[in-house]
């Protein structure tokens, strides 16, 4: 009977769309830098977060009705005192994985600040927010996980070898304990549940547990999350253990491929049942074109089946294929889209848009929309200290992109700039800036500047634009839409690579001002921002 009412619903959409209802999806489901992604479903809502480290607001949250066409609703931390990420805090640290629950009405979000007290969750009624004022559980680790059992009972698993013994290098583990969420604390007993599939296995973390025909499955990632990344399964009769690794792991990983298949570093799985009890899992990867990796860790989607082997469920991963596809068959479920975004944000609206992100936590207002402008304020904090610096930046989602803004800005201090950047990490960055009398075209890699053209300028006005072909980009200004100017050659977008550049966050673009140390009441003016995929 339900398939009935999604074959009449998707009917009712396709006419009401006016447009033909794909057969299949194309992966990721989320491009650019959502790594980690955590699943939930309530009723016929899909509900997802992902990792943000150093950027602000945290844990971004989309929503979906389809597992494929996706939405940003929110953030689990929106608010600059909610979780105060300490200053200084250095690439790749604060906000790591996260996990979505929903029980009760209730909605939770779990996870770790790294340099910070370790491991929070936060609730909301309304996945959207507000997100409450964090609970501290003081327990160490990364990636905890909630799972809510028949008898009520809630079980925290988190990440960590408590055993003491250390008998193999990087020997991790995951545990296990139980949480009253009225209390908002861990009581009773801890229990290690597994160190790995195996002697020797690495870096065991991102612990999820499920219940699946009467079993309690006990998913994790294993290897890291670079080429070795895999997801593992173990399974039990009994919430507390033990746990026992399948015999034919790991379930999940791209490693057996090679290092040139176009999808890599495949693991951190969580999974999910939908309404007509197909079951999917969401996991990162990476795509690598001509040798690197530009867009970091996304989020893809694959078809799960469970198998019976020795009376236990075993997942199946993308059954027939065993690997994630760029395209195949989507899910049945009605097909949704949701209003796309638009390329060009005018910035004529009270708050900024849901997309642009804060590097590290901004505690005072420094910008402001006024009369259809962004507004920066110069500040001595530059881009290349573990500073909050004025940039304002949102996600670079595709291979082939460009980015433009209309920038009216004056200055006489030679150290006063303001302009747009590529942006991974403290260390590796592209700047296109508005000096006095210039525009200067920098590229920072592994922490050292190099100025890589200077053109004159002395108007007050300037459109710069970035135009990126996967590793190579190019710079462009002008004193109009109409008549832009290339400065310097092609750039290497490599540095700003996973392979070059490192760590666990990703790619951005976004408008920056700064005085280079010094005071200044000086601001810069944005008329618009534009960010399209170029096809």
């Amino acid at each position: 009977m339900r398939n009935i009412y999604t074959f009449i619903f998707s009917l009712i959409m396709t006419i009401a769309l006016g447009q033909n209802v794909p057969e299949t999806y194309e992966n990721p489901i989320i491009s650019g830098f959502y790594p980690d992604p955590s699943i939930c479903r309530v009723g016929d809502d899909y509900y997802m977060v992902n990792s943000s480290f150093e950027w602000f607001p945290g844990m971004p949250i989309h929503h979906s009705k389809d597992l494929v066409n996706w939405e940003l609703i929110g953030y689990g931390l929106q608010r600059p005192n909610q979780v105060e990420l300490p200053k200084g805090l250095k690439d790749s640290r604060g906000i790591y994985a996260v996990t979505i629950r929903h029980h009760d009405g209730l909605f939770y979000l779990i996870t770790t600040c790294v340099n910070c007290e370790g491991n929070f969750y936060v609730t909301a009624k309304n996945p959207a927010g507000p997100w409450s004022d964090p609970v501290w559980l003081g327990s160490n680790g990364i990636d905890p996980s909630l799972f809510w059992d028949e008898d009520g009972k809630c079980y925290y698993t988190g990440h960590g070898n408590i055993s003491g013994l250390n008998d193999w290098p990087e020997k991790n583990g995951a545990w296990i304990q139980e949480l009253d969420t009225k209390q908002g604390k861990l009581i009773g007993p801890k229990k290690q549940l597994t160190h790995g599939h195996a002697k020797n296995a690495r870096w065991t973390e991102g612990p999820h547990l499920y219940k699946v025909n009467g079993k309690y499955l006990l998913l994790v990632a294993e290897g890291g999350t670079g080429f070795q990344h895999s997801v593992t399964m173990h399974h039990s009769d009994n919430v507390w253990g033990p746990y026992i690794p399948y015999h034919s792991n790991p379930v999940m990983s791209h490693r057996q491929l090679g290092q040139n298949f176009p999808i890599h570093s495949v693991g951190h799985a969580d999974l999910i049942q939908t309404q007509n009890n197909e079951w999917w899992s969401v996991m990162l990867g990476k795509r690598k074109k001509e040798g690197f990796s530009l867009l970091a860790r996304e989020t893809f989607l694959t078809p799960v089946k469970f198998e019976n082997e020795e009376g236990y469920p075993i997942p199946v991963f993308n059954p027939g294929v065993g690997h994630l596809l760029t395209e195949q068959k989507r899910p049945n479920l009605p097909w949704t889209t949701f209003k796309k975004v638009a390329a060009r944000d005018e910035f004529d609206t009270k708050d900024l848009a849901l997309e642009w992100n804060f590097l590290r936590t901004p505690y005072t207002k420094w910008y402001a929309l006024e009369k259809g402008n962004l507004n920066l304020q110069l500040r001595p904090e530059v881009l290349d200290s573990l500073v909050n610096p004025s940039y304002i930046a949102r996600r670079i989602q595709h291979h082939k992109f460009e980015a433009s803004t209309h920038l009216l800005f004056d200055t006489k201090k030679a150290n006063e700039q303001a302009g747009i950047v590529v942006y991974r990490n403290s260390t590796n960055h592209i700047q296109l800036v508005k000096k006095k009398n210039d525009l200067v075209l920098f590229a920072t890699k592994k922490g050292k500047r190099q100025e890589m053209a200077r053109v004159p300028f002395k108007g007050k006005e300037v459109f710069l634009k970035i135009e990126g072909d996967n590793i190579r980009s190019t710079f462009s200004y002008g004193t109009s839409e109409s008549n832009y100017k290339s400065i310097g050659d092609v750039q290497d977008l490599s540095i700003v690579s996973d392979e070059v550049a490192g760590g666990f966050s990703g790619l951005y673009v976004g408008l920056y001002a700064t005085s280079n140390g010094m005071n200044s009441k000086n601001i810069a003016r944005y008329g618009w921002f534009e960010y399209k995929e170029v096809k």
